[in-house]
């Protein structure tokens, strides 16, 4: 397991120019496979434009207490973008006025951000109807500081999404870091013990899947269903719904693809499994990324790419949905990971 980012051990791919040419080049300026572009044009989606916005999501911060190998915000300990109160407050003046209905916090671990619950407490003020953080569960264990995460949530009504890779330590840890499993059971039965996942609580508790290697993820119904028999069996825990979430050629993830010499076949499998009952609804035309710095993004992978929105209004200080709804989405050739089987994004399959 790596215990750096990209970008602290100075590697070529922590630079977004460098995964763009990889992107653009190769296999597909040769004409081996299509360009998205020229994909979604055929079912007149091109260019591929924004409904009506439901989703704010914000990412607070790219620390978090994991290096994760799929990881595409190329997170980790050594990572110092945090967002500022300032940037935070203004975040929160837009959180009061969109037309948004789902508040969605991210990271790395967002939690690590020293002003997450004074963000969290001031956004909830907005009676938001469904108000997410993305938690990666280990860092409710990671220290005694964060050990009351589970009531704080509870207090403010979060809806908890958790990473969670397998139901078995094994592929867990493989893809996580040595521990991860038996930490994120210790977190789920914490979680579980305040009401999170239980039948009929409104605290709920989603988990995400990611594959452990260079391939697709599996029916997330069918999946759903192995997680729920497996973690119950064996430790007593229940959740409401797994979402199956395609890993994207970006950062980590593709620095892996290209060292283990998969790059090529990955992208003939994306492309293969392209679908296009999925672009309709990519998140990307009902989401705003927000990064820790302000920017706008028409998703987080694109933040990830530094591909910030078509429009005027870039900032968040000079936000103005009206304006922002009038844009063309900006697409590349990892936008064919949102477009592959069922579709994916952060809430799950799409088509």
């Amino acid at each position: 397991m790596a215990t750096k980012s990209l970008k602290a051990k100075g590697e070529d791919l922590a630079q977004v120019n460098k995964q763009l040419e990889i992107l653009n080049g190769g296999i597909f300026a040769d004409g081996e496979l299509p360009f998205f572009k020229d994909k979604i044009a055929e079912i007149g989606h091109f260019p591929l434009r924004p409904k009506k916005l439901e989703i704010l999501q914000i990412n607070v911060g790219y620390m978090c207490n994991q290096v994760c190998e799929h990881c595409h915000v190329d997170a980790g300990p050594d990572r110092k973008e945090i967002m500022t109160r300032e940037t935070i407050i203004q975040c929160l003046e837009v959180i009061k006025n969109t037309g948004a209905h789902t508040l969605d916090l991210t990271g790395g671990a967002p939690e690590m951000n020293p002003d997450f619950r004074w963000f969290v407490e001031e956004a909830a003020k907005a009676g938001i109807k469904d108000f997410i953080v993305r938690s990666n569960l280990t860092i409710i264990r990671a220290n005694k500081k964060y050990y009351d995460l589970p009531d704080f949530f509870k207090k403010y009504n979060i809806h908890v999404i958790s990473s969670m890779p397998h139901y078995t330590r094994g592929k867990t840890d493989k893809q996580r870091g040595d521990g991860v499993f038996d930490k994120s059971i210790k977190a789920l039965q914490e979680l579980n013990a305040r009401g999170y996942g239980m039948p009929c609580s409104n605290l709920r508790l989603d988990l995400v899947y990611n594959p452990s290697g260079a391939y697709l993820p599996g029916d997330q119904m069918a999946m759903e269903k192995d997680f729920k028999k497996a973690l119950y069996e064996d430790f007593g825990i229940q959740f409401h719904n797994l979402f199956a979430i395609t890993n994207l050629p970006i950062a980590r993830f593709l620095d892996y693809l290209i060292a283990s010499e998969n790059y090529e076949d990955y992208m003939y499998a994306l492309v293969e499994a392209y679908n296009p009952a999925a672009v309709a609804n990519v998140m990307c035309t009902n989401t705003i990324s927000i990064s820790w710095d302000g920017w706008l993004y028409d998703c987080d992978f694109n933040q990830m790419l530094d591909l910030k929105v078509a429009s005027k209004v870039k900032h968040i200080k000079d936000y103005n949905e009206d304006i922002l709804n009038d844009r063309d989405i900006i697409i590349s050739q990892h936008c064919y990971g949102c477009t592959a089987g069922a579709g994916s994004s952060c809430q799950g399959t799409v088509a």
